[in-house]
């Protein structure tokens, strides 16, 4: 089977709902979820995660809220939550004390887009292993395979191929590039592939997970989240459409 990874950002529609919206995912199959971190320059991201960066952060999340948020569910809570977000608020944070409050908050890995390799080798991969925390990397059809090697040495749990060199959510997005999906199913890598971008269906998902270990859906599940009052049913009904 095909992994599916849904990502939402902490603290839509309102301050409150991250673990309802944490349950509801859960209740509906999905094998992994991604949690934004709300930040006010969030560059890997489109227009519509700017739109939930910018709602969330008015609602008052901060990551303090959302650790107590996760630790209040903690107990609930049996597939792997991840944390994507930008360095600077973490570094403001403590990147230590950020790491062990995602241990003590149920999380087990990091996506932070915006960490040089270098820096992470030099300074925070031991204290994710101290942890026990995976880390995610990024990797694009523009990167050599070489680079995709050395990011995938470097990355646990998953490695991210983004489906094009684009932000999250362009809606003309080339979704199935075969050459770049048949290139990464060809390398010796040793963490499984998941498909980010662009993915809005269940023909969306199979069709790019064909030669992937499974798929990462976040714009077109935000957007349920941001445009739908009577947003549980449809992220219900939604979630329900790819999986079933």
């Amino acid at each position: 089977m095909k992994k599916l990874n849904i990502y939402f950002t902490a603290g839509i529609p309102q301050l409150e709902d991250t673990g309802e919206i944490i349950k509801l995912i859960q209740d509906s199959g999905i094998d992994m979820i991604e949690i934004g971190m709300p930040y006010s320059d969030p560059v890997a991201d489109g227009p519509v995660i700017q739109q939930a960066h910018e709602l969330a952060l008015r609602n008052g999340m901060t990551i303090e809220k959302l650790f107590s948020q996760l630790k209040s569910i903690i107990n609930e809570i049996k597939i792997p939550i991840i944390l994507m977000g930008y360095i600077n608020p973490v570094l403001s944070f403590g990147f230590e004390n950020f790491c062990k409050e995602c241990s003590e908050s149920g999380v087990s890995g990091l996506i932070i887009p915006d960490l040089p390799p270098i820096e992470f080798e030099k300074n925070y991969r031991e204290i994710l292993r101290k942890y026990d925390l995976n880390f995610t990397f990024l990797v694009t059809p523009e990167t050599s395979d070489e680079r995709i090697l050395y990011l995938d040495s470097l990355s646990s749990g998953f490695l991210y191929a983004v489906s094009s060199s684009s932000t999250t959510g362009k809606e003309n997005t080339v979704l199935k590039n075969e050459d770049y999906l048949s290139k990464l199913a060809s390398l010796p890598l040793k963490n499984p592939v998941m498909i980010g971008f662009g993915i809005k269906s269940k023909a969306d998902f199979e069709n790019v997970t064909e030669k992937a270990d499974g798929g990462i859906i976040g714009t077109a599940f935000v957007n349920i989240l941001l445009e739908d009052k009577d947003w549980r049913k449809s992220a219900i009904d939604f979630l329900n459409s790819i999986k079933g």
